[in-house]
């Protein structure tokens, strides 16, 4: 047995199991930068959501506004510059 020399077998088992661990660690840090871009996106679409919930209820208020005579007669004077029968419109004049 001394005088054979033993054949040094290459061990495949240390380099395997290097690009496993490998490999998962890639997988694992890419899972984390899409779930990090997933939690921007939903933060990003509530944000849209609730400035869509605020804006909604403001135009139910202005819904429920424009059944009332006086808001009504409000905007017509004030946006379109209309005025009852009889009376003169008046514009400052501009400095």
């Amino acid at each position: 047995m001394e005088g054979r020399k033993r054949k040094r077998r290459f061990d495949f088992f240390v380099p395997l199991m290097v690009v496993l661990i490998g490999y998962f660690a890639f997988v694992l840090v890419s899972q984390q930068v899409h779930l990090g871009q997933i939690a921007e996106n939903q933060a990003a679409a509530e944000e849209r959501l609730s400035a869509a919930k605020v804006e909604n209820e403001a135009l139910k208020q202005e819904k429920a506004a424009l059944s009332d005579p006086a808001y009504i007669e409000k905007i017509a004077r004030e946006d379109l510059g209309m005025t009852r029968h009889g009376e003169l419109p008046y514009t400052a004049a501009r400095k």
